[in-house]
């Protein structure tokens, strides 16, 4: 089924609000001010884009206007000078203003049957004005091809309304990580254009990591030609194997300076300011590989094939400065803008403290310590870039030690450090991971694809509010905006880096525009269907979690477990499987909990009119159930604090995931399982089978052996099964669910004994390390 038909499906369901249907005004972001009003502008063959020539950049965003008109319509309007011609009667005028309330990026739509007047005092007001304007057309104006008949054009029009608007923040960026994985020249520029439409005007380009150097330097020729290739690169998320995994093929691609030009003036023709970040002093395995004389030991060294914080880092010698002035007056010759992003996180201090050059410099210069040689370093630094009338920005690291007194401070560890620097007159951009990494999961890790890890969801980017009600409102004006920031570790392709920020890049714009009390989550809720029909049109391949259906179980006294759904008001039907095959549009609707009597796969998917409108469902929710379902039972030996037992969650019918580093559903042991479970009656009993998580590279294993023994008054326990197990099986982590199987018994009572290896096996990756056993669900057959 075509992705537009879907979406259109549910545009059918859409309601009203205060008298006007939502899909008039889906405006993302929404704008500062909107008044509704009746009727519509109707674009025709008649229709005039008038301009004044004489005002400079306004006839190139009006020609822009035109051709995304003409070329999805087959029309042919023109963009004429407005002093030179009598007002039509089907006109979009382009009107400066000397309303100095509009600022620079703001502007006003006025809207009538007969009348387009766009008034700012700047030509970006009047580009972003222009971006809302495709917003108010039919989504098919974004397409690159004639999507609407030129002879059926009354479906192409503006629905009347008067918008005033300016933007919250005058920063509102997208980060992009190409150090990681590489994206070609034509893909940065679709991220552009993606990011014009939501009115974002900073895109911060991360082009150097420990994985690979992506910029051309004419003086350095090594830092592309060694620098920009590693080897082979690890596969899947750190942790999924133990050991790692490695595809064995080399991997590498910069950015040549006539690519970096070319991004920058395409950047440019859509407001949008480009910022490089050069890492310093930390994250330089790559620079150090073609230039190992830049670090604190001789090497060699090599760009990294897998993820992570390295100890090699630029040692602070003036030989490592004059290289990196070298290196940033190339970039400040290609890169026109004020800020400069040099890094400053994650620099571990091995390297220095085990360097006798950084503990005599420590002493030189009378420092306290490796901290403070961190702020020697950006210190150094800064005062180049500012000599050069640029000013730097950093990760808020930088504020160990001593922050330099003319950076802008990158607040991505929370947002203490933006408090922090703001308190200290400094300005900020908050980019804190919970609300604005892109990288982690947006929905249920086992339908989404590999992600670093954590869960952000669209609706927790929407909540944030980038100014901490901490601060004073002196403080709070060095709050220059917010920035979503997408790392690429297990990015590598555009499909899936389009659909880790798409929708939540668009809740984020919201953020950074929308007046604080103008926002709503709801409101905006029922825009989001109509935003997605454009990211259709635009070939996006967005992710459609908005419409994930969520599952809660719980078993019952009779021993089944019962399943409830729920999905948010967007989705209109909620149909679902038992048989693990995915739902079609005559499966059956979800209208009351299901009840479980025997062990369940479910598989879900949201509908509209029979139609699919969420992501495919490859997701099998595996719900197990048995005759010790949501029976009590007693853990001789206490769980760790770190996952302790809820509400007798062994037992509860509902299994365990993961996803990135995290482990959702097991309870964990630093020792032994010894669980000892009440089934109530005495009763045939024939099969114990437990889910044991193995993640050895998280030291958590498979147990040595498990003993399993019956009981019919809870005190003397007769022996049924002693079983060795493989506690140094490695590999792909996951849960291994092993049955013990045993001579058919009468018993009350089942104790459950699995013995912990103690310390990691050898040929794992961290052998001799305390070993952990973590379970998540034991069923009693």
């Amino acid at each position: 089924m075509n992705r537009i038909l879907l979406v259109a499906a549910l545009l059918l369901r859409l309601i009203s609000v205060n008298g006007q249907s939502v899909e008039r005004y889906s405006l993302i972001p929404r704008p500062a001010q909107l008044e509704p009003r009746a009727g519509d502008f109707i674009i025709s063959r008649t229709t005039t884009i008038g301009v004044p020539f004489a005002q400079n950049g306004l006839k190139a965003i009006a020609d822009t206007l035109a051709s995304h008109i003409n070329r999805s319509t087959g029309l042919a309007l023109s963009v004429r000078n407005v002093t030179k011609m009598n007002q039509p009667d089907n006109l979009i005028e382009f009107a400066p203003s000397v309303d100095t309330t509009l600022g620079d990026e703001g502007y006003r739509i006025d809207a009538t049957d007969r009348l387009i007047t766009i008034e700012a005092t700047n030509p970006k007001g009047f580009f972003y004005a222009v971006q809302t304007l495709y917003q108010l057309l039919p989504p098919t104006v974004l397409a690159t091809s004639h999507a609407v008949p030129a002879t059926n054009l009354t479906t192409l029009s503006v629905p009347a309304c008067r918008i005033q608007d300016r933007p919250r923040y005058s920063y509102r960026g997208l980060h992009l990580d190409v150090s990681r994985h590489f994206f070609s020249v034509a893909f940065i520029k679709r991220y552009l254009d993606l990011m014009a439409l939501h009115k974002f005007n900073n895109f911060h380009w991360h082009l150097t990591d420990d994985q690979g150097w992506r910029i051309e330097i004419k003086k350095y020729p090594k830092l592309t030609q060694i620098g920009s290739q590693r080897r082979q690169t690890i596969v899947d998320h750190y942790d999924e194997y133990d050991p790692q995994v490695f595809d064995g093929k080399p991997y590498g691609g910069f950015y040549t300076q006539d690519d970096v030009r070319g991004v920058i003036r395409y950047a440019a023709s859509k407001h949008i300011n480009v910022v490089p970040e050069i890492e310093m002093p930390g994250h330089a395995q790559a620079a150090l590989a073609a230039y190992p004389e830049l670090a604190c030991a001789p090497g060699p060294y090599q760009v990294a094939t897998k993820w992570g914080v390295f100890n090699d880092v630029f040692c602070p010698t003036e030989k490592t400065f004059s290289f990196l002035q070298d290196v940033l007056t190339e970039v400040m010759g290609l890169f026109p803008g004020k800020y400069i992003h040099i890094g400053g996180d994650e620099c571990p201090k091995v390297a220095w403290r085990n360097s006798a050059f950084c503990q005599q410099l420590i002493k030189r210069e009378k420092l306290k310590n490796e901290n403070e040689l961190q702020s020697y370093f950006i210190t150094r630094i800064d005062k180049f870039v500012t000599s050069k009338g640029r000013r730097i920005i950093g990760w808020d690291e930088i504020l160990e030690g001593g922050i330099s007194p003319n950076a802008t401070v990158m607040s991505w560890r929370g947002t203490k450090g933006g408090i922090q620097a703001a308190k200290q007159r400094h300005d900020v951009i908050m980019t804190p991971g919970q609300f604005c990494y892109l990288d982690h999961y947006q929905g249920n890790p086992a339908q989404e694809p590999t992600a670093f890890g954590d869960y952000l969801p669209l609706s927790t980017v929407y909540a944030y509010n980038p100014t901490p009600s901490t601060l004073t409102p002196a403080e709070a004006t060095h709050i220059l905006g917010a920035q979503g920031n997408l790392w690429t570790e297990y990015i590598n392709n555009t499909d899936q880096l389009e659909y880790m920020i798409w929708p939540r890049a668009a809740a984020l714009a919201e953020v950074v525009w929308t007046p604080l009390n103008v926002k709503n989550y709801d409101d905006f809720s029922r825009r989001l269907p109509v935003h997605f029909e454009r990211l259709t049109t635009l070939n996006v391949n967005y992710a459609r979690t908005f419409y994930d259906v969520s599952f809660a179980a719980k078993p019952t006294a009779g021993g089944q477990v019962e399943v409830s759904l729920s999905a948010n008001t967007q989705v209109p039907t909620i149909r679902y499987t038992l048989d693990g095959s995915v739902p079609s549009g005559e499966s059956p609707r979800y209208e009351k909990p299901i009840i479980l009597a025997q062990s369940t796969t479910i598989r879900t998917a949201a509908f509209a009119d029979r139609q699919p409108i969420s992501q495919p469902a490859k997701v099998k929710n595996e719900y197990l159930v048995s005759k010790a379902t949501g029976k009590p039972y007693t853990l001789l030996n206490a769980p760790t604090r770190g996952r302790p037992d809820k509400n007798y969650s062994l037992t509860d019918g509902t299994t365990g995931g993961m996803g990135g580093y995290e482990v959702a559903g097991v309870v964990s042991f630093a020792n032994d399982i010894n669980a000892v479970i009440d089934l109530g009656q005495s009763q045939s009993v024939r099969s114990v089978r437990v889910g044991f998580l193995k993640y050895t590279a998280r030291n958590i294993c498979l147990p040595r052996q498990v003993a399993i023994a019956v009981s019919e008054d809870g005190k003397t326990f007769q022996s049924v099964s002693m079983t060795k197990t493989n506690a140094a099986e490695g590999g792909k982590r996951g849960f291994v669910r092993l049955s013990f199987d045993f001579t058919a018994t009468t018993a009350r009572y089942v104790r459950i004994v699995a013995y912990n290896v103690g310390r990691v096996p050898a040929g794992l990756r961290n052998p001799g390390k305390a070993a952990q056993l973590a379970v998540d669900e034991i069923e009693v057959h």
